[in-house]
């Protein structure tokens, strides 16, 4: 018998719960529940769910608390479900290592599509390959070589880096913070206009239609996403 896919619910709200789970069990998945930082990270620990969907607004702390301290040990996948809307919000839960972030009022389709890309994403990392493929691409990160349908594309090193770490965060939010600490270093956080040139550089050479990317897509003011299939 297969096991369904565990899900964690982290929300206070019962109307969430009450919405959320039967769509959820529908679609093939366990589902367990919290209401608050203390019992979110016991359950994170003891029940080793598959996904946590976490809200940050919790009686008795801030949501961002659980993935600070989740973070510390264990890369289960986080989707943030909250209705703090502020950008510089969604970005710090990005950059303490949530793997997504939807906004409520939400609709289950678009969630489920998100949970869908982050289990995908922990499953590739899981089983990873020294060839990443994303649709007709080939990333061979021994041979630092990138194909598209067969054909190589010429890269520049430092293209070829960027584009391997966001494929290996394939389906993921990636801040510009965590792009530019991770490809150029501590020292060029702040550099995103510089990261917008590089991204504009790799779109000429990997998109069929550079001014309307499908695989490197933009999270305005927030980074990138590369798509996860």
């Amino acid at each position: 018998m297969t096991l369904k896919p565990k899900v964690l619910i982290v929300d206070d709200e019962t109307a969430i719960l009450k919405f959320l789970r039967p769509a959820l069990e529908a679609n093939g998945y366990d589902v367990e529940s919290a209401g608050t930082v203390a019992d979110a990270k016991r359950l994170i620990a003891s029940g080793a769910p598959d996904l946590v969907v976490l809200d940050l607004g919790l009686p008795d702390g801030d949501g961002k608390d659980v993935i600070r301290g989740v973070r510390e040990w264990s890369d289960t996948p986080i989707i943030v479900l909250s209705a703090r809307d502020r950008e510089a919000e969604k970005i710090s839960a990005l950059d303490l290592g949530a793997d997504d972030y939807v906004n409520k009022p939400f609709g289950v389709g678009e969630l489920l599509a998100r949970i869908r890309a982050a289990t995908r994403h922990r499953m590739q990392r899981q089983d990873e390959t020294a060839v990443l493929k994303i649709g007709d691409l080939e990333i061979d990160s021994v041979r630092h070589r990138v194909l598209r349908s067969g054909s190589e594309v010429k890269l520049t090193p430092k293209e070829f880096e960027l584009l391997s770490f966001l494929a290996r965060h394939a389906g993921k939010v990636i801040t510009h913070r965590q792009i530019l600490t991770a490809v150029w270093g501590p020292a060029h956080t702040e550099d995103t206009q510089y990261l917008r040139v590089y991204v504009g550089q790799l779109r000429q050479k990997i998109e069929t239609q550079p001014d309307d990317p499908q695989i490197v897509l933009t999270e305005p003011g927030i980074g990138y996403r590369i798509k996860s299939e």
